[in-house]
């Protein structure tokens, strides 16, 4: 396997997009929680599992004509949704340090994917 698909990148992407409203849910679940036992039956924490698990279907599809070793580290673009996900849903703040973290996942994905087509 010589180059990874654009189609490849896209779908592992969109994939991690899904994944990232999957914690957004997981943790409006959790908020939930009471220590009872009933509370895992909650509909945002079902649709966080359900969003987690469904972002494999794309995952799956993107791996299967791309390279993994490009391919696997773009599922840390779902922290820069997560990032601005918890910002909006939680009103946690950005601060200098995330940022930081996540401009350098970002010029990883870049250089991973120039490499990856070429």
């Amino acid at each position: 396997m010589n180059s990874t698909p654009v189609s490849s990148i896209l779908l592992v992407l969109f994939g991690s997009f899904i994944g990232s409203f999957g914690a957004v849910f997981l943790k409006l679940g959790a908020m939930r929680l009471t220590g009872r036992t009933l509370d895992f039956l909650n509909w945002q924490l079902a649709a966080g599992v359900v969003l987690y698990l469904g972002s494999s279907v794309p995952f799956v599809m993107g791996i299967k004509h791309g390279e993994l070793s490009v391919l696997y580290p773009m599922v840390s673009a779902g922290y820069v949704c997560t990032m601005i996900w918890s910002r909006l849903f939680f009103n946690e703040p950005i601060t200098k340090a995330k940022v930081g973290a996540l401009g350098m996942i970002l010029l990883g994905l870049v250089c991973l994917t120039s490499l990856g087509r070429g």
